[in-house]
């Protein structure tokens, strides 16, 4: 059964297929199984994304801090929202896409360039802030090693800085999740319970 990280890496790939900003507005609607596979997969992309903020959370038990609690919880569903809304917008274009007789050159460009802006400017931008108050609350509490807040303060500063529509930068966030998912079922593990 695959882990709940791999599934959002998934949901994440298939996502990503669709953002391509190099190609153009016509060609990528050649791509409409990928996209089509994007749109079914990013629901469960998002309840494993909530998972692992149920997680986090569980974890931080009584040491929940409110303030960065409600900042970590608030832009990773803000996250969670803007990733939502740019596959919708897919979807948007998908079905407008089967339409004979509707100028779809002009039109599948500005929704692709609203898919873009909303992921790239603003989703990545949250999933900078989500990972920020993460570390901080990581660095108050001693749950997780020095060096992975470290780790997680450098690569959400570069997702708060970087303004790029590259598809690597949009990989930083899925890729850091995994990487905390891993560390969280690997180290973590509590000891097994023999059956009675």
């Amino acid at each position: 059964m695959p882990s709940k990280s791999r599934i959002l890496g998934q949901g994440w790939h298939t996502k990503l297929v669709q953002l391509r900003p190099g190609a153009a507005a016509t060609p990528w609607l050649h791509h409409q199984r990928q996209i089509t596979a994007a749109l079914i997969l990013a629901p469960f992309a998002g309840i494993a994304f909530l998972w692992f903020i149920g997680v986090i959370r569980d974890r931080l038990g009584d040491l929940e801090d409110r303030f960065f609690s409600t900042v970590f919880l608030g832009s990773g569903l803000l996250f969670l929202a803007m990733t939502f809304v740019s596959t919708a917008i897919a979807g948007g274009l998908l079905a407008v896409s089967r339409l004979s007789g509707v100028p779809q050159n002009d039109l599948v460009f500005f929704g692709r360039e609203v898919m873009l802006h909303v992921n790239n400017v603003y989703g990545v931008r949250m999933a900078g802030v989500f990972m920020i108050s993460l570390g901080t609350i990581w660095l108050r509490t001693g749950l997780m090693p020095r060096w992975l807040a470290v780790s997680t303060y450098l690569l959400s500063l570069t997702l708060l800085v970087v303004v790029s529509f590259s598809l690597w930068v949009t990989l930083v966030f899925p890729a850091w999740v995994m990487v905390i998912s891993v560390y969280i079922l690997a180290v973590d593990r509590p000891p097994s319970i023999p059956p009675d």
